[in-house]
């Protein structure tokens, strides 16, 4: 994935069927995928510090204040 892909933070409100991977309550990257989108799943990276495909139902989109969104893709 490109470095300079337009990223968007998201909450899980649910992992099932992918414990391993998400936790519930937990912000997480995700990246701008079209063709994704367009199947109703998001470019998220994961626990595994890597992007898969999940289901766009198991999250929500929130709004941060700049300087808190920019720590938060800084970690």
């Amino acid at each position: 994935m490109a470095k300079t892909q337009a990223k968007q933070l998201i909450v899980c409100v649910d992992n099932e069927g992918y414990p391993a991977s998400l936790e519930k309550r937990k912000i997480y990257v995700a990246l701008r995928d079209a063709s994704a989108e367009k199947n109703g799943m998001l470019r998220v990276v994961d626990e595994s510090g890597e992007d898969y495909l999940y289901p766009k139902a198991l999250f929500r989109p929130i709004a941060l204040p700049q300087a808190v969104r920019r720590a938060v893709l800084a970690a």
